[in-house]
């Protein structure tokens, strides 16, 4: 069989299939034929480390994604889902965003280090941020273009990575989407400035499940679709406080779908804990070729064949940097998270991992700065799914805190966590915004640790 794999930027799961009033349709029928998993969690919730967990099936501390691509981290890209179907017989194929080498824009630079055979992405020169979308949309009919020379002499692996939703949104609204009714997702509270800002993301999700409906269309139309197992997900949660860099679950909480031609799991919906790292093993089960030897995950198939319900009773996240240095983690099962900080000297808001919006200015308007951090957060996700609640001090949860606590340790020392031995030193090559800096865009080079590598 071959692959499709079509990812979003920061959408988390605010689609409509999962309940949200958000103008998604053609997701919203695929769903309909296909393994929609309520319950999945990316590896980190900022774009690199997030990516290069799934693709490569380890954590970021693990295959050294600790931040952005353009930030200077580097991928073991001898591990990359490309390089491995690549060397098990499969036509790989990139079309669009790819955020796992260099700056995601950079177009041939980033697709030959990863190891695609063949990039066909347009060109983005002259666009800028707000009309992103509309380069999406060139990229999902050079995918079109793709699909109907495709001659079948080898199975494909083809990517298609859309822009959106990423900031910055569209600046044209369609007529249908009328702010005053745009409620933003929880934790964003309802205000003008915050419904102005989230019907910029209702405009850009329109404009993916466009580019969503025609590429599957496509697929369809050429008599592909009972022979190529279509993945769809996105890297984290929006690019708003308190969740997007944060390991809340409007962080890390992730659409998943999968569709497998003749599956029994296509049209159902779970509620199975999964994490990003599952997608790979899953994959390989899938396409049966074997699993390399460096996985992490646990493979999903025994859950879409119906002979499992779960496959883990845990998943684990983790945050490094974003444009500063915050080390963060977190083990959650289904009834409780428990979450570290390890800069207990920092443990205020960091302005400079918040993504620049509207948003962001409404809360920076209402004394952002006075918000803090605990060293260690306990949730009760069934009383607490918010997170607001911290019942790490509590006498009565000490048992529950120090089970907790034991599990993210164990994980940490099963997968070599740099954190158990002090920390991550920078380095040189890295560019680093300093801690108290209030923009990730500073041009100002006392708001860096290190100015590094020049990037854009």
């Amino acid at each position: 069989m071959n692959v499709l794999y079509i990812h979003t930027h920061d959408s988390g799961r605010i689609l409509s299939p999962y309940g949200y009033k958000v103008p998604t349709p053609h997701i919203e029928e695929f769903a309909k034929d296909a393994a929609v998993f309520r319950n999945a969690y990316c590896t980190g919730p900022t774009c690199s480390p997030s990516r290069a967990g799934l693709l490569t099936g380890t954590y970021p501390h693990q295959n050294g994604m600790l931040g952005l691509s353009q930030r200077g981290f580097v991928l073991d890209y001898g591990k990359h889902l490309v390089r491995y179907l690549g060397n098990q017989g499969y036509h790989t194929v990139l079309c669009g965003i790819q955020h796992e080498a260099g700056w995601y824009l950079d177009l041939k630079q980033g697709a030959e280090a990863i190891g695609y055979e063949e990039e066909i992405t347009r060109d983005n020169t002259g666009f800028r941020q707000e009309d992103l979308v509309d380069w999406d949309k060139e990229n999902a009919m050079e995918v079109c273009k793709w699909l109907r020379r495709y001659q079948g002499e080898k199975p494909f692996f083809l990517s298609y990575g859309m822009y959106a939703t990423h900031r910055r949104f569209p600046d044209k609204i369609d007529s249908d989407i009328d702010w005053q009714y745009a409620v933003p997702p929880y934790p964003i509270p309802d205000s003008p400035e915050t419904r102005k800002d989230y019907a910029g993301y209702l405009m850009s999700v329109k404009s993916a499940d466009a580019c969503f409906g025609q590429v599957l269309s496509c697929l369809e139309e050429e008599g592909l679709l009972d022979n190529t197992i279509v993945l769809f997900t996105t890297d984290h949660g929006l690019a708003n406080p308190f969740a997007k860099c944060t390991l809340f679950d409007s962080g890390i909480g992730v659409n998943l779908m999968l569709r497998v031609p003749k599956s029994q799991s296509n049209g159902k919906v779970f509620d199975c804990l999964v994490s990003h790292v599952d997608v790979f093993p899953t994959l390989c089960q899938l396409l049966n070729i074997p699993e390399p030897e460096w996985l992490e995950g646990t493979s999903l198939a025994p859950v879409l064949e119906g002979s499992k319900e779960e496959v883990r009773d845990e998943i684990f996240a983790e945050v490094n940097f974003h444009t500063s240095y915050e080390p963060i983690r977190c083990v959650r099962t289904k009834r409780y998270k428990y979450i570290r900080y390890y800069d207990p000297e920092w443990l205020k808001v960091n302005r400079s991992n918040i993504d620049e919006s509207p948003t962001k200015n409404f809360f920076s308007e209402r004394e952002l700065d006075r918000q803090t951090k605990y060293e260690e957060g306990l949730y009760d996700l069934v009383y607490d799914p918010g997170e607001r609640r911290n019942l790490a001090d509590m006498e009565e949860y000490r048992e529950i805190k120090e089970e907790m606590a034991g599990r993210l340790k164990a994980i940490q020392q099963k997968t070599g966590d740099p954190l158990l031995k002090g920390g991550i030193a920078i380095q040189p090559e890295w560019k680093v915004n300093r801690r108290e800096c209030d923009k990730a865009s500073s041009k100002n080079p006392e708001d860096y640790v290190s100015l590094g590598k020049k990037t854009p």
